[in-house]
């Protein structure tokens, strides 16, 4: 399968940044985060209606569509990353310019919500995408440096790589292995949204990562058999479960499971190998995850090793 990889950032290079899905809190966090990419070298454009309000989305879908659209046909934008998820990137699905995307590959950035559109983007473009921080989230204040090292060597060099835990936060084996295939996925609430619909790729002998923040646990386990119920698990290669931040019983004094729990029970469902507590998701020390590329899972090791450079 042919895909199509973005070229890498270089200093001096134009990144545009767009609200997808909800507003960012203040524009000070815009500023900064503006800030911060020009201390780096770069040049930055923001998104016509990045701090429009249209109740709990960042403008309409119309316009929301709009700024992304624009960013995608301008030539001199190199990159572009997201301010902030929320909610509302998927109601832009329809409206988005694949062809824009497949013509003129640029790197695109973000996570939560925005899995949605990078999945799309894998599906109508074949475009590798970076699931890894966001300018209003991560970019404004202090940006960890873990995150930081791993996100920008992943933008501006061509070149293969290990991507593991932190030394003092190893990933938990459930299911020992190791599997190749091209690693997709994202947010789980999101990735399960888009069954059913035009705009999820094949999962088939792909290695799955998934992540989520506060969703109960039986709404982690509902999300898992809908997965499996669709066929998907049976197909996938692999399974990595990142960062499941804040995934606790609503009631805690009623019966329930834990969230370990039910990952655990999934994990040997699957019949594939499974890693888990991967350093990924709603945290301020993640890893950014090239997807739509082939890598090798290694359970046992607890590592992804990249088969191929995520740009060119």
């Amino acid at each position: 399968m042919k895909v199509l990889k973005p070229p890498r950032l270089q200093l001096g290079d134009l990144i545009g940044l767009v609200s997808p899905a909800s507003t960012p809190s203040s524009s000070e966090k815009i500023e900064k985060a503006v800030r911060y990419l020009e201390s780096l070298g770069y040049r930055v454009k923001i998104g016509t209606h990045a701090l429009a309000e249209h109740g709990y989305l960042a403008g309409t879908d119309a316009q929301r569509a709009a700024d992304l659209n624009e960013m995608l046909n301008d030539k001199n934008v190199k990159a572009i990353i997201a301010l902030r998820g929320g909610y509302g990137t998927p109601r832009l699905l329809p409206l988005v310019d694949y062809r824009a995307a497949a013509r003129n590959p640029k790197i695109i950035v973000g996570y939560s919500d925005l899995t949605a559109l990078q999945l799309a983007m894998f599906k109508k473009a074949r475009l590798v995408t970076f699931s890894g921080p966001m300018a209003a989230v991560e970019m404004w204040n202090s940006i960890d440096p873990f995150t930081e090292e791993n996100f920008w060597s992943l933008l501006t060099e061509p070149a293969k790589r290990v991507l593991s835990n932190p030394i003092n936060q190893p990933a938990v084996s459930l299911r020992n292995g190791k599997a190749r295939g091209r690693i997709l996925g994202g947010n789980l609430a999101l990735v399960v949204s888009t069954i059913g619909t035009p705009f999820l790729p094949d999962l088939s002998k792909s290695i799955l990562i998934v992540e989520d923040i506060d969703e109960a646990p039986h709404r982690v386990d509902r999300m898992l058999m809908h997965m499996e119920n669709a066929g998907i698990l049976k197909r996938i290669g692999g399974l990595i479960y990142g960062q499941f931040t804040d995934c606790v019983p609503s009631d805690p004094s009623k019966p329930h499971l834990t969230v370990e729990e039910v990952l655990r029970d999934f994990a040997h469902r699957v019949k594939t190998p499974v890693l888990s507590g991967f350093q990924y998701g709603h945290i301020p020390k993640k890893l950014t995850i090239p997807l739509g590329i082939r890598i090798e899972l290694n359970v046992r090791a607890g590592t992804l090793e990249m088969l191929e450079a995520a740009v060119t």
